[in-house]
């Protein structure tokens, strides 16, 4: 587990975290933010916007969906690591992630993944 940030000017913690990731070969990566997930549009603006409890890396990029700077979600897909977006503020759900209990959003290759985790 690392606590993400470099001290380097221009690396953002999300960054920092995905280098780290693709440095040790991790399984996964945890993005624990003050949402729910990843929503199919932002859901401060649009009230019918669905949580994607499941989403690939091409379908965030075509829906042009904010999840993290492109810098870190490229390294992250380029890398094969997928990564699961979820509200750090729910009571148990960085436990529930760790345990690799479904939560938040899941970004892969491919939809039908979670299991693998």
């Amino acid at each position: 587990i690392f606590g993400a940030g470099t001290g380097n000017p221009f690396f953002t913690t999300d960054t920092a975290a995905a280098l780290r990731a693709a440095e040790v070969g991790a399984q996964v990566m945890l993005k624990a933010t003050k949402v729910d997930g990843i929503y199919d549009k932002d859901p401060k603006i649009h009230p019918d916007a669905t949580l994607q409890p499941e989403i690939t890396y091409d379908e965030v990029l075509e829906g042009k969906l904010s999840v993290m700077d492109a810098t870190a979600f490229t390294m992250c897909q380029e890398n094969h690591i997928p990564v699961v977006v979820f509200n750090m503020h729910g009571q148990g759900n960085i436990t529930a992630a760790l345990r690799g209990k479904p939560i938040g959003s899941l970004v892969s290759a491919a939809r039908g993944s979670r299991d693998l985790l």
